[in-house]
């Protein structure tokens, strides 16, 4: 039997985390990329963790947060010019990581707000548009949503039924959006219509005279967040409200790779979290006279979430190194988010059981980020979707239709 004296203290996190890391990948990051983690890590600690199982209970959104995280620079954080960060890709993941260990909620307003939203502006806006957006989106002044998935096309977006017609130099927009992010909360949202021209981006203000949001509820996911259901009534707008350079649907697929490359580092960060609240739980809970992480079986499991969480963070390192060099290619964003995303659900719930009951309750992170995971596994593309767009790679034949 080993000797109980030998165990690592579940009190020393840093300590923890540095046995966790057996292969070594903290120190294939630069100090800067390892800044700015420590940095969101930091906040998290001090602005997330104390407050997340009171809002998850209460299904609470904090978008007094939304400030402060543009103060810390992770809103529109890959984005260049217009008072955005400019930071690098991989920085990007690390923070998302270290939200996600906050909560799926957190990390999905800074992916909906700087990725989809404030990323389709300044990909495809006017220049207008992006001074006029931008800059406040970047300080948390404004926040925006994305309007792509529909009641009935939320996998296959060439469905949509949303329409824009032209009324002499305006639009009308009419039609429904589902399963919208931060919509009920934003002052403006990015909505991707069907026109006679094929289809196009449109900003459309939250005020706007026959626009109707239902925030939908109640939710067993994503609680400490907030999604809507949009309905078009003839929405008016200017010509100046659409996106001048966004055609087709490659103007909401490119802003969703960005969003499912940050999903593939953020989904670390619940796993983490979850391997970390287990592991601290089996250090300190004794069972026939022995911490149970003496116990072979404990070991096993959490010997297993390591090697999940240490190969999907080499998975995103490189897909990180590779965006960062201008060569990564939507299919192996595809890998990612489906491995890391997979892997870390099963992590979660997993990580629940060395809980025992204990793990149902909500002071204990797993079955949290287990139920928020549900979430995450399905939007940006479902399983399936990413496992067709593989299987296509791999055969050259198209299998959704």
């Amino acid at each position: 039997m080993a000797r109980s004296d030998s165990a690592r203290d579940p009190g020393d996190l840093d300590a923890l985390r540095a046995a966790s890391d057996v292969l070594g990948i903290d120190a294939l990051l630069s100090d800067d990329e390892r800044g700015v983690r420590n940095r969101v890590r930091a906040f998290v600690d001090e602005r997330i963790r104390p407050h997340i199982a009171d809002w998850f209970d209460r299904a609470h959104f904090p978008a007094e947060l939304a400030p402060a995280l543009g103060e810390l620079g992770l809103l529109g954080m890959e984005l260049e010019g217009y008072g955005c960060p400019g930071r690098s890709a991989v920085q990007y993941g690390l923070a998302a990581l270290e939200l996600e260990a906050g909560d799926s909620g957190i990390r999905t307003f800074v992916s909906v707000q700087g990725s989809l939203a404030m990323g389709s502006i300044h990909r495809w806006g006017s220049e207008q548009q992006k001074q006029e957006w931008l800059p406040r989106m970047a300080r948390g002044e404004v926040i925006g949503s994305f309007g792509l998935t529909e009641p009935t096309a939320g996998s296959d977006p060439s469905r949509m039924r949303t329409f824009a017609r032209r009324d002499g130099e305006d639009w009308v927009l009419a039609g429904s959006k589902r399963w919208i992010g931060l919509a009920s909360i934003a002052q403006l949202c990015v909505v991707w219509a069907q026109t006679e021209d094929g289809v196009r981006g449109f900003i459309v203000p939250a005020d706007s005279p026959g626009l109707h949001i239902t925030v939908l509820e109640p939710k067993l996911s994503l609680r400490a967040s907030v999604q809507s259901e949009l309905h078009f009534d003839d929405v008016r707008l200017p010509a100046s409200a659409m996106l001048p350079g966004a055609r087709g649907l490659r103007g909401p697929f490119s802003a969703l790779n960005e969003a499912r490359y940050g999903i593939v580092w953020g989904a670390l960060g619940a796993g983490r979290d979850s391997y970390e609240a287990a592991l601290r739980y089996a250090l300190g809970r004794e069972q026939f006279d022995r911490p149970i992480a003496g116990f072979q079986l404990t070991q096993q499991k959490l010997v297993d979430m390591v090697v999940e969480l240490q190969k999907g963070a080499l998975l995103a390192l490189h897909l990180g190194r590779a965006k960062d060099a201008g060569i990564l290619q939507p299919v192996q964003i595809s890998l990612g988010k489906l491995n890391n995303v997979r892997e870390a659900l099963a992590i979660a719930r997993e990580a629940r059981t060395i809980l025992g009951g204990n793990g149902v309750l909500l002071e204990h992170s797993p079955i949290r980020h287990a139920a928020n995971l549900e979430s995450v596994r399905t939007y940006e593309g479902t399983d399936e979707v990413h496992t067709l767009i593989l299987g296509e790679h791999l055969t050259g034949i198209g299998a959704f239709r």
